[in-house]
């Protein structure tokens, strides 16, 4: 029985320990994958895109006033007394009067009668003092002096800069994904690079501290070699710590967990790309902010258009059907009505004025920003550009670089072993190719960096995936 309680205890336990290194298992991802990763889980993105439906849902409240308004109304009322007619007879008869005089009858007799009917008064009640109504009131406008087309314009407006402003979101997301993800795979490569090292010059330690029992090798040799692998076991520390930060950056852009990943997609370099001149030519047809500038000037233009439009009358179609009512003679209001009516702003205070001219201000502002921007954006491109034919340089000087720094290590080790090198000429071959291989794996992802950024601010970001494909990737031998 306690047996039995120990194992199960045990299995409990195992358990336990088992469940966090569960929750640890790394993941292995591409580019590609981490791209769609990104469009679903990051949250600039997902605000980008309830901005486009909350543009959309503006643009469809404009379109509403193309159609009729339908409403129904009620109402009740307490006068303090009835609404009556009273009127005097006194006039009424003596025209009477008169005209009977006009064909000679003028009796005493009727004269009196005329006289007694005067002096008396006649009251005609018109409204009860307490009467309430239900109405179904109509109102379609036909003509508002073109205000609903120009309205319906600069909400589809809005719309397509939601559009560019999501568009150039993803974009600048997308640079930022390239510049973690491959930061993250240039620390992978770091690591691998540092490893190598400290495991050469902790073999040749070894040796050295065989050939110093041996008489072969003095202290101060086995003292520089001991030093060097410290510093050497210092930068793997190192890049191990700048793989935390760059596994941190990496997830927090794609909204991972905890989880670990592992960059799978290699640095790469395209020898052949597009000359400047090409993608000068694609900033100024593709660009986000050119292209949303273009659309606020198209709005501001029909804000113009607009505020022109509030000097023609408007004109509407009106109807009311009584539903019910208490209290009112259908003799005195009848019970249905249609018509037509037009209102004719003539004097507004020169508000209209005004808002002409402020719209006039906001599109010359706007294109003044826009030729600026496209200055600064053409400097940026000058900028980019020049990065890549830096990188690119870089790495064919440093591939012919690394060709020598393996030999040179090959020859030292080997020179070593028959005693024609000392430990110092070993162990700097061994720095001097961990340098080399650290500035070739820094100006690919100088290179990758650079272009996605071109590529972004073009507004192309998708052919930066098109020129991966096309590239020569980094593969990192450490057989040599």
């Amino acid at each position: 029985m306690k047996n039995k309680l120990f194992y199960t205890l045990l299995c409990v336990l195992c358990t336990l320990l088992i469940m966090p290194c569960a929750a640890q298992k790394k993941i292995t991802l591409t580019l590609e994958e981490a791209l769609d990763i990104l469009q679903k889980e990051n949250i600039s993105i997902k605000i980008a895109n309830k901005e486009i439906e909350a543009a959309k849902s503006e643009h469809g409240k404009s379109s509403s006033f193309w159609y009729p308004t339908l409403n129904v109304t009620a109402g009740y009322a307490l006068f303090s007394n009835d609404i009556s007619i009273t009127e005097n007879l006194q006039p009424i008869t003596d025209k009477m009067e008169n005209f009977l005089g006009n064909y000679g009858i003028t009796d005493e007799n009727i004269h009196n009668v005329f006289k007694q009917i005067g002096e008396e008064t006649f009251t005609y009640q018109l409204f009860p003092n307490q009467m309430a109504t239900i109405d179904a009131n109509l109102v379609w406008p036909i003509f508002t002096g073109l205000k609903r087309i120009y309205g319906n314009k600069i909400t589809k407006s809005v719309v397509d800069l939601a559009k560019e402003s999501s568009s150039q979101t993803s974009a600048a997301m997308q640079a930022t994904l390239v510049d973690t993800y491959f930061g993250l795979r240039l620390g992978n490569q770091m690591v691998l690079v540092r490893d190598k090292t400290v495991k050469s010059i902790e073999q040749h330690y070894k040796e050295v501290l065989s050939l110093q029992e041996n008489g072969m090798v003095n202290k101060a040799d086995r003292l520089f070699v001991q030093v060097s692998l410290a510093e050497a076991k210092r930068e793997y520390n190192n890049a191990q710590d700048n793989l935390e930060v760059a596994q941190n950056a990496f997830k927090a852009v794609i909204m991972l967990d905890s989880t670990e990943v592992e960059a799978v997609t290699p640095l790469f370099i395209c020898d052949t790309l597009p000359p400047i001149s090409y993608f000068k030519k694609t900033f100024t047809e593709s660009n986000h902010l050119l292209r949303k500038l273009d659309i606020q000037s198209d709005m501001a233009m029909n804000a113009v258009r607009m505020g022109r439009s509030a000097y023609a009358p408007e004109i509407a179609l009106i109807g009311k059907q009584t539903i019910y009512s208490w209290g009112i003679p259908k003799n005195m209001v009848p019970r249905s009505m249609v018509g037509v009516g037009l209102t004719w702003n003539i004097f507004d205070g020169l508000i209209r004025e005004n808002n002409i001219k402020e719209a006039k201000v906001s599109k010359q502002s706007i294109e003044l920003t826009r030729q600026k921007m496209a200055v600064d954006l053409e400097v940026g491109i000058d900028k980019f550009y020049a990065q890549l034919e830096n990188a690119l340089q870089e790495v064919h000087t440093l591939e012919v670089t690394l060709e020598l720094s393996h030999e040179l290590v090959r020859m030292r080790k080997k020179a070593f072993q028959e005693g024609m090198a000392t430990s110092l000429e070993v162990v700097d071959s061994e720095v001097m190719l961990a340098k080399i291989q650290v500035a070739m794996l820094m100006a690919y992802y100088q290179y990758d960096v650079a272009l996605m950024n071109l590529c972004a601010i073009c507004g192309v970001p998708a052919q930066f995936y098109q020129f991966m494909q096309q590239g020569k990737v980094y593969q990192y031998n450490d057989n040599k």
